[in-house]
């Protein structure tokens, strides 16, 4: 499960400013933050933007 919402509110940043960082499209990101699950490729690019580690960005269940 991912934290990417939690992360990204803590930094501040919009939905339209992660997108913009990451080159991950806003609907994409917000499809994420609901579901809480995505590719490895796109929330290492999602940690990237964020300039966190993929482990800053997993829930541990």
């Amino acid at each position: 499960m991912l934290k990417i919402k939690e992360v990204r509110l803590e930094k501040g940043w919009s939905v339209p400013k992660l997108a913009e960082a990451s080159g991950v499209s806003r609907r994409t990101i917000q499809d994420l933050e609901k579901r809480g699950d995505c590719m490895l490729s796109t929330a290492a690019r999602l940690a990237a933007a964020m300039d966190v580690s993929l482990n800053d960005i997993w829930i541990n269940e």
